[in-house]
C-alpha cells in the first residue's frame, strides 16, 4: 500500500525554519498501531493523518510515541498541503478531530490562520517540579486543558532556561509552556514536552490557545505578535476572539513522496 506524504515547515517564512510536520493523505483510516509506527519512523514532532469525508477532512496527530489531542503546526501543515495540491480553489478548510472537534483553517495571502478553540487557563499554586524543571521561580503558574504555563519576567529569562527534562517529564500534563512579555513582539514562549516524546518543540500552535487569552488579558489587546524562541524559531500572528483563537503563520514545502507499508 502506498500513502502520499508531504513534509511541511509550518510557521515558517523560509525553508529550514518553523516546525516541520509530516502529512499523510489517506484513502481510508489505518490502524492506530500502523499510524504510530509511521509517526515513529518519520521521527518528527508530529505526523498528521488526514482523510476526506463528507465535505471536510478528518484529522489525527501522532508524535513518535503517542497520539495527541490537538496539534497546531501539523494542522497548519495539513491545510497548506490541501490548499497547494488538493483544494487549490479553496480559501478555507474544515477539519474534524475526534478529540478536539471542528477546526478551521483559512488563508489570507501567504498566511494561514488556525481557527482553534480557546483553552481557558486557571492560576495554580506553585508546582515544585516546574521550578526544578526550568531552574527559575515563575512569577505566575497556570494550568490549561493539557499544559502548564509558567510566566517569567523577561524574554531574556525565557531564552536562558536550561530545562531539566527528567523533572519536567514528571508533570501530569502534555507539556510545559514558559512565557514572558517580548522585547520586539508582544510575547515569547518555549514549549517542553518530554512526556509526549518531544523535549523542546520548535513552534507549538496549540500552546497559543492558552497563551493568547493570557497575554490578551495582560496587555489589553486582542491582536498580538508572538515568537517561539526555539533553535529554528517561529513567528505567529495571533488574535483573541473570545471562545476562539486565530493563530497565523506561513508554510514551506520541503518534500513530497510516498510511504510504502504492508497492508
Amino acid at each position: 500500500m502506498k500513502i502520499e506524504i508531504f513534509q511541511i515547515d509550518a510557521f515558517a517564512k523560509k525553508l529550514f525554519s518553523g516546525n516541520p510536520a509530516a502529512v499523510c493523505v489517506l484513502s481510508e483510516w489505518l490502524s492506530d498501531e500502523l499510524m504510530q509506527h509511521i509517526a515513529e519512523e518519520n521521527n518528527l514532532a508530529e505526523t498528521a493523518f488526514i482523510l476526506a469525508k463528507e465535505g471536510r477532512y478528518e484529522i489525527r496527530w501522532f508524535t513518535p510515541v503517542v497520539e495527541v489531542d490537538l496539534c497546531g503546526h501539523a494542522t497548519l501543515a495539513s491545510a497548506y498541503t490541501l490548499f497547494e495540491f488538493f483544494e487549490t480553489d479553496a480559501s478555507s478548510i474544515e477539519f474534524f478531530s475526534p478529540r478536539s472537534g471542528i477546526l478551521h483553517v483559512f488563508k489570507e495571502g501567504d498566511i494561514l490562520f488556525l481557527d482553534f478553540p480557546t483553552d481557558p487557563i486557571e492560576p495554580v499554586a506553585g508546582i515544585p517540579e516546574i521550578e526544578q524543571g526550568i531552574g527559575k521561580k515563575p512569577m505566575e503558574v497556570y494550568k490549561g486543558k493539557t499544559d502548564y504555563v509558567a510566566v517569567l519576567e523577561t524574554e531574556a529569562e525565557v531564552k536562558s532556561v536550561e530545562p531539566n527534562f527528567l523533572r519536567i517529564a514528571t508533570l501530569p500534563a502534555r507539556g510545559l509552556i514558559v512565557t514572558a512579555k517580548g522585547d520586539t513582539v508582544d510575547f515569547v514562549s518555549r514549549f517542553f514536552a518530554p512526556q509526549s516524546g518531544v523535549n523542546e518543540d520548535h513552534v507549538t500552535g496549540s500552546a497559543h490557545t492558552s497563551l493568547i487569552p493570557l497575554w490578551a488579558s495582560k496587555l489589553g489587546k486582542d491582536k498580538l505578535s508572538a515568537l517561539q524562541l526555539s533553535k529554528r524559531g517561529g513567528m505567529l500572528t495571533c488574535e483573541y476572539n473570545g471562545e476562539r483563537c486565530y493563530i497565523g503563520g506561513g508554510a514551506k514545502l520541503y518534500l513530497k513522496g510516498e510511504v510504502y507499508v504492508e497492508e
